[in-house]
């Protein structure tokens, strides 16, 4: 055991290193000059290296899967999952790296290129075990049959002071038996879209996976961004992805797809064990499993269209039993409002996965689930009630967000009314939905002329408005201060409310293909404000990006539309 004291006016900080840099105690002592007593003693973080740790391993302990490492395409019936080794890199260099989080877990920084070499792949410690997850999925509406984790590689799950564990899944780390024809690499453009994105949905307040690291690799990846024949060479790289668990819809549609009903009934068991232990002695667990995957699933389509989120793939696959935010492809944030926008190039014509679709896609997707689990009950009627629930928990949950967005004090049945014509207004006129409703948190309550509405909007709208739309405008204005004009709650109260309920900063597409291209170019300017913006979304702190989208972003590809490797 080895200590160090740093000593300034204000106070003593002792560096405690335990176990060959396994541990990593600090603590900070205020003393008398701060007018503080001994007693207030503030620990900061305790931490555990990379390298050294052990891991934990309970997925693969506990199911069938496939030991022999062969990372060969092919089917594999009958486990849940298959030994990958990452493949090794030429040059793995840290670019980013989430303090956050890995204070969060425990997780000190990588200090030495070894465990730099943990990110990118090429280095595997003697207690992970790595592996691909075998699952399946309906994609675009179609069952797809076997898809599996085809660039993503769980390395172990990393064991946490407070006993729970968080998986550890590198991706883009090489191919495993379910890449198909694919490398199972990603490129820094992909990379860098995931690490920035999962963390702003955190930060602003969104179920989702994390991102603790994006690694650069040296390595040049082939891809054909449009799948239009044009491929390239790009610089790949590595993220390491966080979460309590990575379990999709999917998981469970292959078992049920391939009638392996003991792995379906231990996964389900399992699932509820580890991660809803609520309902172990509940009469029947796996209904009231189902019941909170729709109740949770439902809260995050709300979430989704609070901040203006789209998800754009959102395939059986890509849903994550745990409610959260999972496979963060060509994904966006919706600029001006249109609930028929769809970033994704595969999603043309049909707009399946659309910003005002998403809420009936969850819906059809949790009846998918509902037909891989209705094999573990006598008859469906009691799962077949429990899946049409999702509407109403749904749109209850919709109308308090609503509501808060609003700054209205309470829901009233007659607020549905006033939230159909926002919808309609902001469907018709197509503003800037985050500017729009950062102008609305500080509308005057007095605003009195027709020119008076459209000047404070003015900011928001992609185009001058008509005649006919001002008076939309006005309409939906007059009807709102109507409304706040009833307010239980006082003015100030009620912009508080808004405040934390519409976010100020979004992660606009633009913005991360120009920090791509900076880090493209070996300059990391943008990429690294980019990183504390997304820290304070709520604030005014970034309001140098609190701008509409340029007019030169709305056609340039990878600002608008995207493929599903993007």
């Amino acid at each position: 055991m080895t200590g160090h004291v740093f000593i300034n006016t204000y106070s003593i900080t002792y560096l405690c290193i335990v176990n060959n840099g396994t541990y990593i105690l600090v603590i900070k002592v205020h003393i008398a000059a701060r007018g503080l007593s001994s007693k207030q003693i503030i620990p900061l973080y305790f931490m555990q290296n990379l390298l050294t740790t052990t891991y934990k391993n309970d997925f693969v302990q506990t199911f069938d899967g496939d030991d022999s490492g062969d990372l060969q395409p092919r089917q594999t019936p009958g486990v849940l999952y298959s030994k990958a080794v990452p493949t090794p890199v030429k040059q793995p260099r840290l670019l980013a790296w989430s303090d956050e989080l890995a204070r969060e877990l425990g997780i000190a920084k990588p200090a030495d290129q070894k465990e730099i070499d943990i990110l990118g792949g090429n280095l595997v410690t003697a207690s992970m075990y790595p592996y691909a997850a075998c699952y399946a999925g309906h994609q675009f509406g179609h069952w797809a049959g076997q898809l599996g984790d085809g660039r993503a590689i769980t390395l172990g799950e990393w064991p946490t002071q407070e006993g729970k564990s968080w998986e550890l899944q590198l991706k883009g780390a090489g191919p495993t038996p379910y890449s198909r024809r694919a490398d199972g690499r990603a490129v820094l453009r992909s990379s860098v879209r995931e690490y920035l994105m999962s963390e702003a949905m955190h930060y602003l307040g969104v179920p989702t996976t994390r991102a603790l690291s994006l690694v650069s690799t040296g390595d040049q990846v082939l891809r054909d961004m449009f799948y239009n024949g044009n491929a390239a060479y790009e610089p790949g790289a590595i993220v390491m992805r966080v979460a309590p668990s990575f379990l999709r819809f999917g998981n469970f549609e292959i078992l049920a797809a391939r009638k392996e009903i003991d792995n379906l009934r231990k996964l389900v068991d399992w699932t509820i064990e580890r991660y809803y232990p609520h309902l172990q002695d509940t009469a029947d667990k796996v209904l009231a499993f189902f019941k909170e995957v729709v109740e949770r699933t439902a809260a995050l389509m709300v979430e989704w269209l609070r901040v203006g989120f789209v998800h754009g793939v959102m395939n059986t696959d890509n849903m994550s039993i745990l409610g959260l935010t999972i496979d963060y492809g060509p994904f966006s944030f919706v600029d001006e409002y249109d609930p028929n926008f769809t970033p994704n190039t595969t999603d043309l014509p049909g707009r399946r996965y659309a910003f005002g679709k998403q809420h009936e896609i969850a819906y059809w997707n949790l009846g998918c689930l509902a037909g891989a689990l209705a094999s573990l009950f006598p008859d469906t009627a009691q799962l077949v009630a429990a899946l049409e629930t999702y509407g109403e928990v749904f749109y209850k949950k919709y109308y308090v967000m609503m509501g808060n967005k609003l700054g209205l004090d309470a829901v009233r049945p007659e607020d549905v009314k006033l939230f159909a014509q926002f919808e309609e207004t902001l469907t018709a006129l197509k503003p800037d939905m985050t500017i729009f409703y950062q102008l609305l948190i500080d509308l005057p309550l007095d605003v009195a002329s027709e020119q008076e509405v459209v000047d404070h909007f003015a900011q928001s709208f992609y185009h001058e408005l008509k005649v006919e739309e001002r008076g939309t405008l006005v309409a939906l204005i007059a009807a709102y201060l109507e409304r706040l004009n009833t307010n239980s709650i006082q003015r100030q109260q009620s912009q508080q409310r808004m405040r934390e309920t519409n976010p100020r900063f979004i992660l606009r597409n633009y913005l991360l293909h120009q920090a791509i291209e900076e880090l493209e170019r070996g300059q990391q300017q943008l990429f690294t404000k980019l990183q504390e913006a997304i820290k304070d979304p709520y604030s005014k702190s970034f309001d140098e990006f609190f701008v509409k989208r340029p007019a030169w972003a709305s056609k340039k590809a990878g600002c608008s539309m995207l493929s599903c490797s993007s």
